[in-house]
């Protein structure tokens, strides 16, 4: 399937900008997500090594009627195909509440697949889907009240710091007296553990990180060679993230019509697909307060390994 219209021009202007630096070449980890790519992520969710998905969805399990007390509509950013949230909407149905579902992706088929599942699970729930970016586009969610705003999976990770900060201050300008911002973040832990979540004994994190090239092969008129690329992963402790990126098995020349470039790459040569930042609590109560929200709840898993933020407008 293509991407929509509004993805495409921002596409070739994202793949011209970052490989055309002189330093470190870069993609955008949000071109990794068409149906391929959606498809690939859920299943890095049960491979053994990937510890968020499981510690998130038992802090979901427990925590939800809580966490979603009084609402009546669920906003989620980056929802995938709304495994993340179905703790918070079966908590909302139990109690009467659920009135209003909005998933927001950038894939237009896994919007539509969600809606098309959750309408078949929850008769009579009205689901208003939203294709775009969260970085730009959130003015597109409709106008709601009694609602909660979620973004899981450790997905605010993906951001570089002056991109989160822009972010959480879209969301806080979303929120209403009453409302709130249920977030999900990866915590600082031991290196090993960190890194063999990005690195699964069944590949499929490798083949979801070269699923970009494969994206822009077919958008763009790209001409790369995935199979000449490997997955690398890494923790960068200076930077508190793990780094995903692809590295060149030797020296390339690619077009790129659809950008109007053409790359050259030597041998080992690397390209940035993804950061996953890693957090503190400290550092989210100083990151949510700068954007004008405060933490009202903090919860973990047993081991301390993942953490789910429930933050409210200041």
């Amino acid at each position: 399937m293509s991407a929509p219209a509004t993805v495409l021009p921002s596409l070739a202007a994202d793949v011209r900008d970052g490989l055309t630096r002189s330093g470190l070449k870069e993609l955008a980890p949000k071109y990794f997500y068409d149906a391929r790519g959606s498809e690939l992520f859920d299943q890095i969710t049960s491979q053994p090594e990937y510890y968020p998905t499981p510690c998130e969805r038992a802090i979901l399990n427990r925590h939800a009627p809580h966490i979603v007390a009084g609402a009546h509509e669920l906003v989620e950013l980056g929802s995938g195909l709304a495994s993340k949230t179905r703790a918070l909407l079966y908590a909302m149905a139990g109690t009467g509440g659920l009135r209003r579902y909005v998933p927001f992706d950038c894939d237009p088929w896994v919007v539509e697949r969600c809606a098309e599942e959750l309408t078949e699970l929850y008769p009579g729930l009205e689901v208003n889907g939203v294709v775009g970016d969260f970085q730009t586009d959130l003015d597109a969610i409709p106008r709601g009240e009694r609602r909660v705003v979620a973004l899981l999976g450790g997905t605010i990770g993906n951001l570089y710091p002056g991109e989160r900060a822009d972010f959480l201050h879209a969301v806080r300008r979303l929120l209403a007296d009453g409302d709130r911002f249920v977030l999900g973040t990866d915590l600082v832990k031991d290196v090993a553990v960190l890194e063999a979540a990005y690195n699964d004994a069944a590949g499929v994190t490798a083949e979801f990180n070269l699923n970009v090239l494969h994206v822009l092969n077919r958008e763009l008129g790209a001409d790369f060679d995935v199979d000449a690329f490997a997955h690398v992963a890494f923790f960068d402790r200076d930077s508190s993230w793990v780094e995903m990126r692809l590295r060149a098995r030797g020296e390339q020349r690619v077009s790129i019509p659809g950008a109007g470039i053409e790359v050259e790459l030597a041998d080992g040569e690397e390209i940035r697909t993804e950061i996953s930042s890693k957090f503190t609590l400290q550092a989210l109560h100083r990151e949510l307060a700068e954007a004008g929200m405060g933490i009202e709840h903090f919860y973990t898993d047993p081991d301390g390994l993942f953490g789910l933020s429930v933050a409210v407008p200041q």
